[in-house]
């Protein structure tokens, strides 16, 4: 437990800022699962409007560093692959 005021005055910065993470990393997932199931779905028109969306989303996560600069291009060039194969 903190004892300083400087150190529980951290764990309230950390507290609200791990409520941003999440809410950044679970749009994330949201827009690129979104994105997946029109693509299964054979829906090529909404997969064309989703994609820039999920772009968007691993963007702002990478910006925030929620996820790293790899993984971020990872993820947009396997969303990329996926709908050239639709």
């Amino acid at each position: 437990m903190a004892i300083t005021s400087s150190a529980k005055k951290v764990i309230r910065a950390s507290a609200k800022k791990r409520v941003f993470n999440l809410r950044r990393k679970e749009a994330l997932h949201e827009t690129t699962k979104s994105f997946l199931k029109a693509l299964a779905a054979k829906d090529v028109a909404g997969a064309e409007k989703l994609l820039p969306l999920a772009y968007k989303a691993i963007d702002k996560a990478m910006k925030r560093g929620v996820i790293k600069a790899n993984t971020a291009a990872r993820k947009k060039s396997r969303l990329a692959l996926a709908f050239k194969r639709v």
